[in-house]
């Protein structure tokens, strides 16, 4: 018998609109303390110019969805412009950790963020910054094929595609 894709993924919890923003406030501070305390840890060299391409992977940007208005895929193609320059050129030393956030920090209006998708409890909505999840996975792909380690990785609780 043939398995579901969505089999053994376990269903998300609904919360209460406080209890998710306390979680994110509470998450979201012992992130920051980590970065604080292991700051020599993480990689933020940059080099220019590196010389050769490895290897090298496509992604479609742009995807019709049912029920999504298609203005929020284009919105997502500015977040992932913006957020690219932060990641662009980063060099990863030996011992050195990659932190997809600790690079692009928050997503703000501030910064040049615009409404894009964003998937939360089972759905989507909109949010600031929204499309960013399409570049960590891409990133994630590219970590699993030369030799280094992933020693931590959030995903979404379903394949919305």
């Amino acid at each position: 018998m043939k398995k579901r894709p969505d089999e053994g993924v376990k269903k998300p919890i609904k919360r209460s609109a406080l209890r998710s923003k306390l979680g994110m406030w509470y998450y979201s501070g012992l992130r920051r303390l980590y970065w604080l305390t292991h700051k020599k840890m993480f990689a933020k060299t940059k080099k220019e110019y590196f010389g050769e391409i490895q290897f090298s992977h496509k992604t479609p940007l742009l995807r019709k969805l049912r029920d999504v208005d298609m203005q929020y895929q284009y919105n997502k193609i500015v977040n992932l412009k913006i957020a690219v320059k932060q990641l662009d050129g980063i060099v990863l030393r030996p011992g050195e950790v990659f932190s997809y956030w600790y690079l692009i920090g928050n997503t703000t209006r501030k910064k040049g963020y615009i409404d894009g998708m964003v998937l939360k409890n089972g759905t989507f909505g909109y949010g600031v910054g929204g499309g960013l999840c399409q570049m960590s996975n891409l990133i994630y792909w590219m970590t699993i094929h030369p030799p280094l380690t992933v020693i931590e990785r959030h995903r979404h609780g379903y394949d919305v595609f």
